[in-house]
């Protein structure tokens, strides 16, 4: 499952983050970061990470607790990033056809 999380772009410790916390969320950062053996402060870059891109949520309680959301909603999230970026590049294909051509092979 982390190879597939990691195809999909999270880096390595981002993906063994998710999935402990799809397992035994919810969890407050210190349990994770002496669950995973990490130091505080990777544990704290990769969460910021993940909630950025909507993987985790944050209790607004204090000390916060974390949680996954559902890998379905983690997959609908990579698809629709997936097909916003393909949508662009075939927006641009010709504008990047024409620098390719003129910077790379030195044609017009």
């Amino acid at each position: 499952m982390l190879k597939t999380l990691e195809s999909l772009g999270l880096k390595s410790l981002d993906a063994e983050v998710y999935v402990y916390l799809a397992q035994h969320d919810p969890q407050k950062a210190r349990d994770i970061a002496e669950a995973l053996e990490i130091y505080k402060q990777q544990l704290y870059r990769s969460l910021r990470s993940l909630q950025q891109k909507g993987i985790i949520s944050a209790s607004q309680k204090r000390p916060a607790t974390f949680s996954a959301v559902s890998f379905n909603k983690v997959l609908d999230q990579f698809i629709e990033a997936n097909r916003e970026e393909a949508q662009r590049i075939e927006e641009n294909k010709e504008q990047l056809l024409s620098m390719w051509r003129s910077k790379i092979l030195g044609e017009g």
